[in-house]
């Protein structure tokens, strides 16, 4: 099947010099959640705004469903959502007001069914008489939503879609992006909360500095490059490693109270009870042990400061 979104070669270099984008490909599949992180001054916007028509890019082009973005802005315009981060409505207009009004803005003909369901999916509907002024912050962000939704778009660009919402408003948005998806919508994001991507996304992108430096599936990406450790805690202080423990690779930590054993797949796993042995054929003993693994955001802060 071909893919929602194309990108091939795409460049952004500013008057002045500054390169915002380097040679960015990247094809996002139908029904995904695609997650797009990177630091502040990654060129997360900046993408954004090449492929929704906003920024003018300085070289490489971009597909949506086939569609040229530079050659057939007006038509892949039609087919993209866009949720940008700062939140901008129309203060003294009403909640329907406004999003009928958007549609109109695409040229799709007046539904007011559609308006309905699309303010009664966001938990809308009791406030479709309100001003956008007396709403909340997290009320707010719902009301760009449904006007990023009302004209059925394909394609919804979400740029950092819980910035300045709760806790509980986040996590209500997570859900909402979820029912979304699997309504048929494919949904880009960018966040810079890592929780964020590590709950929803399917598959994770990582901009640095301009950069695509790599795109994984999560799951993957979690398994290839998280790491795991095992982590015995002493019932005494060890001072340096004993020598029948040498060939293990082990590390001390907590000022000589905790060995760590470091390992990265399921063979290495296996040798844990071996370990163990070794461990109490040295003479150790240990009076807890535990085992962790590599979030997310330890991924994302390791390949950030690889590539910088």
């Amino acid at each position: 099947m071909q893919p929602i979104l194309s990108i091939k070669g795409l460049c952004k270099t500013y008057p002045g010099g500054l390169v915002a984008l380097r040679d960015i490909n990247l094809e996002v599949r139908h029904g995904e959640i695609f997650a797009l992180l990177g630091p502040n001054g990654a060129g997360k916007t900046t993408l954004i705004g090449a492929l929704c028509g906003l920024v003018n890019a300085s070289a490489g082009r971009a597909q949506v469903a086939g569609h040229d973005v530079a050659r057939e802005a007006r038509h892949t315009r039609r087919l993209i959502g866009l949720v940008p981060q700062e939140l901008a409505t129309e203060a003294f207009e009403t909640v329907r007001a406004a999003v009928t009004f958007s549609r109109g803005l695409f040229g799709c003909a007046a539904d007011a069914r559609l308006v309905e369901r699309v303010l009664r999916s966001l938990s809308l509907w009791d406030r479709r008489d309100a001003k956008i002024m007396t709403l909340s912050g997290g009320m707010k962000r719902r009301v760009m939503i449904a006007k990023a939704l009302v004209h059925e778009p394909q394609l919804l660009f979400l740029d950092e879609p819980s910035a300045g919402v709760d806790v509980e408003l986040r996590r209500d948005m997570w859900r909402l992006i979820r029912e979304l998806r699997d309504g048929g919508v494919t949904i880009i994001l960018t966040t810079h909360y890592i929780e964020e991507a590590e709950e929803m996304a399917d598959r994770i992108g990582i901009l640095n500095k301009g950069e695509l430096v790599l795109v994984e599936d999560k799951a993957v990406l979690i398994r290839k490059l998280g790491r795991k450790e095992l982590r015995l805690h002493l019932t005494v202080r060890l001072e340096q490693l004993p020598a029948q423990l040498a060939g293990w690779q082990l590390a001390l930590a907590d000022d000589g109270m905790t060995l760590v054993f470091t390992f990265n797949d399921e063979s290495e796993r296996a040798r844990i009870a071996q370990l163990l042995r070794d461990v109490g054929q040295a003479g150790l003993e240990f009076r807890d042990l535990e085992t962790q693994q590599s979030s997310l955001e330890d991924i994302f802060v390791s390949l950030v400061r690889g590539a910088a």
